[in-house]
């Protein structure tokens, strides 16, 4: 079993940075992809980004890339989204999730979620 814990969410304006991490607990470092997906008030969960068994490839959805970096230490079994250049529309509750995903964007491929944490980005 496998157990996702975020922390690091919270109120910023615009254009502003956040680190979202991401503790796992159980067999999950080297075992699963994992990847960030996103959540606003009235909409379907979506896809942010998400980073193969050992890092070595990333992925991210187009409202994302350039501005998120997804990483993971797999030594410590933390997943982590740096967030810069935040914008309004970034707000949203942030889930992690683990899994074999075959589709790394799909979030039917993922087994493991957590809880989420809240991002609000003020304009």
């Amino acid at each position: 079993q496998v157990q996702l814990v975020e922390s690091g969410g919270g109120l910023v304006q615009a254009g502003g940075s956040l680190r979202l991490s991401c503790a796992a607990s159980g067999r999950t470092a080297g075992t699963y992809r994992m990847g960030w997906f996103r959540q606003a008030p009235g909409k379907e969960r979506e896809f942010v980004a998400a980073i193969s068994r050992f890092g070595a490839s990333t992925y991210y959805s187009d409202s994302v890339k350039g501005r998120f970096t997804i990483s993971r230490d797999n030594a410590n079994n933390v997943l982590y989204l740096q967030m810069n250049s935040l914008k309004p529309e970034d707000t949203a509750v942030y889930y992690c999730a683990a899994g074999l995903a075959r589709d790394m964007s799909n979030l039917a491929d993922y087994a493991y979620w957590g809880q989420g944490t809240q991002v609000t980005v003020s304009s």
